[in-house]
């Protein structure tokens, strides 16, 4: 970090109500840690100290000391008009000084590297955010703040203001949104921001969530990113848009001569993602309500595939604009997951494909929620339908392990464990209903 950069940041946080330093634990959930501005040029290069004990995954009680240090890029003055916060994503640290290997950001951090290493590419990554304003964080009969659909809108649409508050705010920190818009089910919203590459997109990610809560909030609504908050209806998807080029900027998806006009590469990309697919499924889609969404005619995929323009596939190719425009959607991931490991799983699934020269086979055609398959508990043509066979793929799999690190694969593993004996032991209102007049 030049001398000029330092002091514009220290300028910038005089204007700052507080100055905190943004991180996840290994579920994905945001941690915050707020630091005296004043000390700001000592704690980027010596970090600040905390106790990763207490953050799920990080660190055992007997060995919990860690340093978190703010990644200088992630720099933004937020800007919510009654008060101003300095926002940066941080880095964890071994108390030697090393790199910690089960801080979420590491291993999208070496997947980068060896992208560029390994296969001389970039990407550029751009997700889109799903998420629902409700009246509250506990169901009632008024939890929902409208009973709009799809582009729905009206004079009185508070989720609308509330889209535009939140692009106005990361407008202010320098972040472009493409579109915004209601989606299918009631109080549900979607908004785009522009790509870009995949740590800056990570990073980013944690600040839109920060902010969508933080505006809902001056608004007197709860923002959640639940996966599926209600029966019968549309989940909050988390879709990722990914195209890929050489270390020059040229686009490595796109093929003049080339079926359909994609390259060997992007198809091999895309084999190597349906092949670990089932594997993956456990970061992918990362709690026990995420396979709730996995059902007919609701949009999240089931089949392992890819499709041209198929909005039921897994992997789809949208329609692009321009052959530099060409990438692919994964269809499948949920945003309750952690957008690092996320990120990191998705390239190294790819790059096993390009190793491997993966064929991803032929595209889907017509609905894939209309194949004709005989129903069966295992069925590895499917995405896991359930959270316990998706710990099954995940157990004994070395592609996970060798993606995600073995130290943070097995802590990784440890919680999500623990989260479904947790809701494997606890007695439901359902079976209440189906079991109580026995």
């Amino acid at each position: 970090m030049s001398d000029g950069e330092l002091l514009n940041v220290k300028e910038q946080l005089k204007e700052a109500y507080t100055t905190k330093l943004f991180f996840t634990d290994l579920n994905g959930r945001l941690k915050n840690l707020s630091v005296n501005p004043d000390d700001i040029e000592s704690i980027i290069r010596n970090g600040v100290g905390i106790d990763g004990s207490s953050i799920a995954g990080i660190a055992t009680v007997d060995n919990s000391d860690r340093i978190l240090k703010p990644v200088v890029e992630s720099f933004r003055l937020v800007d919510f008009g009654d008060r101003k916060v300095g926002f940066f994503v941080g880095q964890i640290f071994n108390q030697d000084g090393s790199r910690c290997e089960v801080d979420p950001r590491y291993p999208l951090e070496r997947a980068v590297e060896q992208a560029a290493a390994d296969h001389q590419i970039k990407f550029l990554m751009g997700p889109e955010h799903e998420f629902f304003l409700l009246n509250g964080n506990e169901f009632d009969s008024d939890i929902h703040t409208d009973k709009l659909d799809y582009f729905g809108s009206s004079p009185s649409d508070i989720g609308d203001i509330v889209r535009q508050e939140i692009v106005n705010v990361l407008a202010k920190c320098g972040i472009k949104y493409e579109k915004t818009h209601h989606e299918v089910t009631s109080s549900q919203h979607e908004i785009n921001l522009e790509p870009g590459d995949p740590l800056t997109v990570a990073d980013r990610t944690i600040l839109f969530e920060f902010v969508a809560k933080e505006v809902a909030a001056n608004y007197d609504l709860h923002a959640t990113f639940m996966a599926k908050p209600f029966t019968g209806h549309n989940r909050n998807a988390f879709h990722i848009h990914v195209s890929f080029s050489d270390l020059n900027g040229k686009s490595l998806c796109y093929d003049e001569d080339g079926e359909y006009h994609l390259s060997t590469m992007l198809m091999n990309f895309v084999g190597g993602i349906i092949k670990h697919a089932r594997e993956a499924s456990i970061v992918l889609a990362s709690t026990f309500n995420s396979y709730k969404a996995y059902v007919l005619d609701k949009e999240a995929p089931i089949v392992r595939g890819w499709g041209i323009r198929n909005r039921s596939s897994m992997v789809r190719i949208p329609h692009a604009l321009k052959p530099e425009a060409t990438r692919f959607e994964l269809r499948c991931p949920d945003a309750t997951g952690n957008v690092y490991l996320q990120f990191a799983t998705l390239i190294f699934m790819g790059l096993a494909g390009l190793d491997a020269q993966e064929d991803p086979g032929q595209p889907d055609v017509g609905s894939t929620y209309r194949k004709e398959a005989k129903f069966k508990v295992l069925d590895r043509r499917f995405l896991p339908r359930d959270f316990f066979p998706a710990l099954m793929e995940a157990e004994d799999s070395t592609f996970m392990q060798g993606a995600l690190g073995t130290e943070l694969f097995a802590n990784y593993m440890k919680i999500k464990i623990s989260q479904w004996e947790d809701h494997r032991t606890t007695i439901t209102d359902i079976e209440h209903r189906k079991y109580l007049d026995i």
